[in-house]
């Protein structure tokens, strides 16, 4: 048998961290396309991305989405235990709306405390705050019922909506299935004369692919869920703003009172 040496730890030297920084992700057991826009986007040499799964069964409606409260700081406390994080997100637009920011981050906070919390809901707003925009349309995959909590929320941030499209959609699986062409067709749909923005909701939607699509379609600048946490996100990494194809959002800083 070969002698086996066994060297002294101390000669070894030590990085503070595996990777210069990290982002946590909270997923719908059901989401397919988070991880893969944040693999794309946010996943790099210097930004390690990690992800854990809260429990969730369709249908896409205000009482499936609160009944995740209770089971967010479980999620958030299985993100690399024991080592703490530049940001966590909670990926889900409607949910978020539904819940409430305050909540989610009490939430996500007891499972990981002191760490800055990115909701979709609230990312979309400051997104659509750092572009100047106040009056804007917005569409959605989801029930109108379902819609409704995400309209009071955007209104409640002081946007004013000049229309409301939703798909009538209450599976989130069946959303992501939503191919990019049609995304393209009901985005310029959804949009009007009179709005400066287009806000697309839910992080299930593959709609960060197509952004820069979408905005030479309608002429106007265009915020979905994915891209907007991935735009928060990076800023919480110190991590460069300027991305190809994904958007004029990425020309812009988090807005300083967000």
């Amino acid at each position: 048998m070969t002698a086996m040496r066994e060297l002294s730890p101390s000669a070894v030297s030590l990085d503070e961290r595996p990777i210069a920084r990290r982002v946590g992700l909270i997923l719908l057991s059901t989401d397919h396309t988070t991880e893969l826009d944040y693999a794309r986007l946010v996943s790099s040499d210097e930004i390690g991305v990690y992800a854990s799964r809260v429990e969730y069964a369709n249908p896409t409606t205000p009482e499936n989405l609160l009944a995740m409260r209770p089971r967010l700081a479980e999620a958030a406390a299985a993100i690399l235990p024991g080592s703490d994080l530049d940001a966590v997100c909670f990926s889900c637009s409607s949910a978020s709306a539904v819940i409430g920011d305050v909540a989610v981050t009490e939430a996500v906070q007891a499972g990981k405390p002191g760490i800055p919390v990115v909701t979709p809901a609230l990312a979309a707003a400051n997104a659509l705050t750092a572009l100047g925009t106040r009056r804007i349309a917005v569409l959605t995959p989801y029930l109108a019922e379902t819609t409704r909590p995400l309209v009071e929320y955007m209104e409640k941030k002081g946007f004013e909506l000049s229309a409301v499209s939703c798909l009538g959609f209450d599976d989130d699986r069946v959303m992501a299935r939503i191919s990019r062409t049609a995304l393209i067709e009901v985005a310029a749909a959804a949009m009007t004369d009179e709005a400066e923005a287009l806000f697309i909701s839910c992080t299930a939607l593959r709609a960060v692919s197509v952004v820069a699509d979408i905005e030479a379609r309608i002429g106007r600048p265009v915020v979905t869920s994915n891209q907007a946490t991935i735009w928060e996100c990076l800023q919480h990494c110190d991590a460069a703003l300027k991305l190809a194809n994904a958007g004029r959002l990425f020309g812009h800083k988090l807005p300083k009172a967000a």
